[in-house]
């Protein structure tokens, strides 16, 4: 079991998982999730949007759910497995070249929420349909429009996943 200790002023320490690396780390307790991964461990792939979880630029994996890391506290993500849009590339998921070969960005700045919903969406159903993903992405926002390209960028992944690469 993973124990949490408490700072005098506050401040937890707290142990977590992301991108497969455990870290122990001091937080305070007014972190948001979306400031510890990019801020204080410079993991910058993780956006931030509108603050107010509305937009979804912000959103990680969570212990296999997509979450908006904006509206999560660290202090509350003891003993959590985190993904965030840095490991695909680690792993070589193929969302990264489907999003690539599909030109599903292009001021770049929602895609690692659009990427890790689509990622979330692929780990519990690899052949979603078109309805599927459209409802997987609904929550994320593109200011540039770019909505249709991620759903070709998703079936493409998909289609690599049933063929039998991670």
């Amino acid at each position: 079991m993973i124990q949490k200790q408490q700072d005098d002023g506050g401040n937890k320490k707290v142990t977590m998982k992301i991108n497969n690396q455990e870290y122990n780390l001091v937080i305070e307790p007014h972190w948001t999730l979306r400031e510890l991964i990019h801020d204080k461990l410079g993991l910058t792939g993780t956006k931030e949007m509108c603050d107010k979880g509305a937009c979804g630029s912000c959103t990680v994996i969570m212990d296999g759910r997509p979450i908006l890391s904006c509206m999560a506290l660290a202090i509350e993500c003891e003993g959590r497995e985190i993904e965030t849009v840095e490991n695909l590339e680690v792993v070589g998921h193929p969302l990264v070249d489907a999003y690539a070969n599909n030109h599903a960005m292009q001021c770049g700045y929602c895609t690692p929420g659009f990427v890790m919903t689509a990622k979330a969406l692929l780990d519990k159903n690899p052949n979603p349909d078109e309805e599927d993903i459209k409802d997987a992405l609904e929550g994320n926002i593109c200011r540039c429009g770019t909505y249709p390209a991620h759903i070709g960028a998703v079936l493409e992944a998909g289609r690599k996943l049933e063929g039998g690469k991670k």
